[in-house]
């Protein structure tokens, strides 16, 4: 669902940043049919416009955010973790998605956007933003921002992570290159079956079947083949048995 043009709070934006999400988000807003300058780099005269959106590092966003500053009466940015006060802009703007560069106008349909606002009006710029490009908004606000970020790193994040682990694994046990192309299928339908479903109905394999003998055999095959990978492999099967409510074998 995106907002009509009649009912719009803005017409035109200025996207400050020219790294994944701001080019991302400089094709959604043209798709939706606003005005959109850039998006610009450090050091490029930022374009007056209704609102200026920051894709820039958090690390960046207060000297991006001061030169902002008299270009627009809406200032926000696009990141997850870093309080509006602290960042000393109106709103704030995050899709919940990863972005790897090769992403075209449609690239916020469907997706969660964390919305945040100083004010009421800065809050409803957020959200239009948010359903013109077709997103989905929801409100984070700034003390629950750290939890919330870490929510996200851990599900995006911190599952690649667990992926090259796995392939650390396969490899060191002397399975196939390009073993991963076997491994996506399953990781996929784990996530569909963890959308539809919840964590614990998703759950497959040894440990919700009770079957401690094979948990042990993989044990000593990761501490025979990735032995630094063994604490981390240990952590995921009490928290897995934590999920299902049993215990299992000591170590």
């Amino acid at each position: 669902m995106s907002t009509s043009n009649q009912s719009r709070i803005v017409a035109s934006i200025s996207v400050v940043g020219a790294g994944r999400v701001g080019r991302a988000a400089a094709a959604a807003f043209r798709a939706a049919g606003y005005e959109v300058h850039g998006p610009t780099v450090r050091g490029e005269r930022i374009a007056p416009a209704d609102a200026v959106l920051l894709c820039v590092p958090d690390r960046e966003i207060g000297d991006a955010g001061a030169a902002a500053r008299g270009a627009a009466p809406f200032v926000g940015h696009t990141s997850g973790a870093t309080p509006l006060v602290e960042a000393g802009v109106d709103f704030g703007l995050h899709p919940l998605r990863a972005f790897v560069g090769t992403e075209d106008a449609d690239s916020f349909d469907g997706v969660g956007c964390a919305v945040a606002g100083t004010s009421p009006d800065a809050l409803r710029v957020a959200e239009e933003l948010a359903l013109a490009v077709g997103g989905r908004p929801f409100e984070v606000r700034d003390e629950q921002r750290a939890g919330y970020h870490a929510a996200a790193s851990i599900a995006s994040n911190y599952l690649v992570t667990l992926q090259a682990a796995a392939e650390t694994v396969a490899a060191a046990s002397g399975l196939p290159e390009g073993f991963r192309s076997h491994l996506v299928p399953l990781v996929r339908g784990t996530v569909e079956n963890w959308a539809a479903h919840g964590p614990r109905e998703a759950l497959t394999g040894p440990i919700v079947r009770g079957d401690e003998a094979t948990v042990q055999r993989q044990r000593a095959a990761v501490e025979a083949s990735a032995p630094d990978l063994l604490p981390l492999f240990d952590e995921l099967t009490d928290r897995t048995r934590s999920l299902v409510g049993t215990k299992g074998m000591p170590v």
